[in-house]
């Protein structure tokens, strides 16, 4: 049914096709999107990265900007 690749990506990120980390007691997910201001959207991980929220990443992708413009 799943393999190997499938259960380190259920530990690594937070949902399939997202490049968040997934939440746990020790990344846990209380940040604000740096984009959106979006509360408790990012882990400390995800904001290492320089990562912004699921939504907005999805609108940039769609509409070529954050906010749709």
């Amino acid at each position: 049914m799943y393999d190997d690749d499938d259960e380190e990506w259920c530990r690594t990120f937070a949902a399939k096709g997202s490049a968040l980390r997934v939440a746990s007691k020790t990344n846990p997910r209380n940040l604000s999107c740096p984009t959106c201001k979006r509360r408790n959207m990012l882990t400390r991980e995800d904001k290492i990265r320089g990562y912004q929220c699921d939504i907005c990443a999805d609108n940039t992708e769609r509409t070529g900007g954050p906010f749709g413009y």
